[in-house]
């Protein structure tokens, strides 16, 4: 066993002989040890983007505390199902710096588990070079991966780009951004796991954090990638704020027949995390899981599943 592997199941082992109200008064008080500018920044950052419960420090109201706690305690057996379906040690030790940091608010293996040589999503070490890729991203925003994909692989390294976002205002700025490229295809569509309409939730600070909601006056269109798009896909990237697993139901027939390479972010909401690869392995059980992380050493987010199976995978590996 080597010091990742240690390392990690002592935490497990700690979750499992310890209840949910010791972990989350655990938590509490590591929370308050932090410099206090550090415990408003989070703060802040919670009121900003609601995913992950509530912190209120003057009300004393910790729910985001509790709400891991409950799910360290009644998911032990998910995450070391996740460890041990990790194909590298890289994986793995972000695995541990994320639960390490929720739990005991660890910086330095949050901030030594960042992967800041390469774009986001895009890791070379494990998709060295891409051709006539058919590449879905699902949560465009102003067309900031496009460009990052295209500045990793090149301009001719793709035959079509297919770019869904639910805000029409930053779908307009992605095809300014994008303009000089060539087959490009813009959509103003939710991508989920039903074809109707959809309502859209716009949150106060950013439209990058803009969701999906059930409105009566839903009137954003709704499309499953398996009926919306006909030709095999080849590469997927999905960030849409906690969308992700019903995107990925609704493009499970592209992702059994097409396995296509799969950059999903799985930081939304608490269980995501394991979640995801378990349905992506569900619909294909021939994939292999990688985690890379993209965010700052305070609070984990950005962190991005890469699936990928044999074929897409370099040589060397």
């Amino acid at each position: 066993m080597n010091y990742i592997d240690e390392n990690f199941y002592n935490l497990i082992y700690a979750f499992e002989n310890t209840d949910i109200y010791a972990m989350y008064n655990h938590m509490v008080k590591g929370f308050k040890k932090i410099p206090e500018a550090t415990q408003k920044s989070v703060e802040n950052f919670f009121r900003q983007f609601n995913y992950w419960g509530e912190i209120d420090i003057a009300d004393e109201n910790f729910e985001s505390f509790f709400q891991k706690a409950q799910v360290f305690k009644n998911h032990t057996k998910d995450y070391l199902w996740l460890y041990s379906h990790l194909a590298d040690a890289r994986s793995k030790h972000l695995l541990y710096a994320i639960l390490n940091n929720y739990y005991n608010f660890d910086f330095s293996n949050l901030s030594n588990a960042s992967n800041f040589a390469f774009k986001q999503y895009f890791d070379l070490d494990l998709v060295p070079k891409c051709s006539d890729e058919v590449f879905v991203d699902v949560g465009t925003y102003i067309g900031d991966s496009v460009l990052d994909y295209i500045s990793s692989y090149g301009e001719n390294s793709y035959k079509k780009i297919y770019c869904y976002d639910i805000t029409q205002t930053t779908l307009e700025k992605a095809k300014f951004n994008l303009q000089n490229y060539k087959n490009i295809e813009y959509k103003n569509c939710a991508v989920t796991n039903f074809s109707g309409t959809i309502g859209i939730s716009c949150n106060d600070f950013s439209p990058s954090a803009n969701t999906t909601t059930q409105a009566s006056d839903a009137d954003i269109v709704a499309v499953k990638l398996d009926e919306d798009i006909d030709e095999k896909i080849t590469m997927i990237k999905m960030d849409i704020e906690g969308g992700e697993k019903n995107a990925l139901l609704g493009a499970q027939r592209h992702i059994k027949e097409d396995a296509p390479k799969l950059f999903i972010s799985v930081y939304h909401n608490n269980t995501d995390i394991f979640e995801l690869p378990k349905l992506i392995e569900s619909f294909n059980p021939r994939y292999k899981f990688y985690l890379r992380y993209y965010g700052g050493p305070i609070y984990p987010t950005e962190i991005v599943l890469i699936a990928l199976t044999d074929e897409n995978l370099p040589n060397m590996l």
